[in-house]
């Protein structure tokens, strides 16, 4: 039975890719990419050279069923996106769940996404985490943001050099200019940067040096009253 695969492919440095997703990207009928261009070279980085169609956010409705469809006839289909894994801020899960719905094979190959390293380089705990991704643009950007004052997991949040003082203002507005939080940018790339510090530091940090490259950012949680008093605690120590 034919299947659809979701290959993860490198964020920034192309030797991340795995052998296994190497092997399904040479083996598929066809493939779907987020950005034909940016998937070509890849591919012909790769020494590969297979069919590729478009799939992405303003397709995706559109063309979910048909691909399904293909698959159902027996075409191995993979599905790629610019950076990283498939259905996470990327175009895939629509896919996905037409395929599930309709009876046909979905396999996810392992491999990389942003959030995961950013989280483990930020020094915050791992054990426990939310991901919000991107932020609305505008309508709703607030609301969110303040329905995650209160969290006390590790908070993990996608966002553009464009925007990256602007968010950070905001982090300031409704968690505190005091929360500790690590912004890394370019991850796997020659100008791979984490900084970290409280809201104020970091935004005062991107203030004074022009953002550049796609960013993640960490979010401490916020503390608990267990944890409140075990710093205060410390604080008496001294």
């Amino acid at each position: 039975m034919a299947k659809l695969y979701l290959v993860p492919t490198p964020i920034g440095n192309l030797d991340d890719i795995t052998l296994r997703a190497v092997e399904v990207l040479r083996s598929v009928d066809l493939i779907l990419a987020e950005d034909t261009r940016t998937t070509s070279f890849l591919l012909r980085h790769l020494g590969i050279e297979k069919p590729l169609k478009s799939h992405h956010k303003f397709n995706e409705h559109a063309t979910a069923q048909l691909f399904s469809e293909t698959i159902a006839a027996g075409r191995d289909i993979a599905l790629v996106s610019d950076a990283g894994t498939p259905g996470i801020s990327d175009p895939g899960f629509l896919l996905v769940r037409t395929c599930v719905e309709q009876g046909v094979e979905v396999e996810t190959l392992p491999g990389p996404t942003a959030l995961i390293p950013a989280l483990v380089n930020s020094g915050f705990p791992c054990d426990r985490f939310c991901f919000e991704g991107f932020l609305p643009q505008k309508k709703g950007r607030m609301k969110q943001l303040q329905r995650l004052a209160e969290e006390e997991r590790t908070m993990i949040f996608y966002e553009s050099p464009y925007r990256i003082v602007k968010c950070l203002e905001q982090f300031a507005e409704v968690f505190g200019a005091d929360r500790p939080l690590s912004v890394s940018r370019e991850l796997t790339k020659k100008f791979e940067e984490t900084v970290r510090g409280t809201v104020a530091e970091v935004l005062d940090h991107f203030r004074a040096h022009e953002p550049k490259g796609e960013f993640v950012v960490v979010v401490a949680g916020k503390p608990t009253k267990k944890k409140k008093q075990e710093i205060n605690d410390e604080d008496g120590e001294d």
